[in-house]
């Protein structure tokens, strides 16, 4: 299906495509062993960052996805640009890198990474998801995005829109592929 010529649509769109772009380029060349290196205990190696991405994409779009529906199916149709709230504007700024102390955050344990994932497949997961994620845009963008709201599946009192969602999902990519290009620098120069 073709992604409607909205610009906030087109905008989501490329931005996804960006993200997909910047992954093929950070595993690109890159071996296992450095692919999983970690500079110090505790810290994320570049596969468990697209590991943390790839299970952050499924558990948002399956939180994202009946309310999609079921907007769908009522015919609840466009009726303002995609754009986050607010507050949802908010929390989508405070998840874009760099990461400084002023914005850190601890993962919720429903998507912390496995402990040693190969590159190769979380790679391949991730992007996988994010096919997904395009999916679901085409699949729903005709609807009210910014009026049809989920429940957050990691802080259930919070209910965002669609819109939000989907900008949360690019941005959350956005910061842990600052993450992964860090770590990978490092683990090239370590070795």
């Amino acid at each position: 299906m073709q992604v409607p010529e909205h610009a906030d649509i087109v905008t989501l769109d490329e931005a996804f495509d960006a993200v997909d772009r910047d992954t093929r380029v950070l595993v690109e060349g890159l071996s296992e062993a450095l692919g999983t290196w970690r500079a110090q205990p505790g810290s994320w190696s570049v596969a468990q960052c697209l590991d943390h991405l790839a299970t952050g994409n499924r558990v948002y779009l399956a939180a994202m996805t009946p309310p999609a529906e079921r907007a769908r199916a009522e015919g609840r149709r466009r009726r303002r640009p995609a754009t986050p709230g607010a507050i949802g504007g908010f929390f989508v700024r405070m998840l874009e890198p760099p990461v400084t102390t002023r914005n850190t955050m601890r993962s919720p344990g429903a998507i912390r990474p496995r402990p040693s994932p190969s590159l190769a497949e979380t790679a391949a997961s991730f992007l996988d998801t994010q096919e997904d994620v395009h999916a679901f845009l085409r699949t729903y963008a005709a609807i009210d995005l910014a009026g049809v709201r989920f429940v957050n599946p990691f802080i259930p009192v919070v209910r965002f829109s669609l819109a939000t969602g989907l900008h949360v999902l690019a941005a959350h990519a956005r910061r842990h592929l600052w993450q992964a290009w860090r770590t990978r620098r490092a683990a090239e120069s370590a070795t």
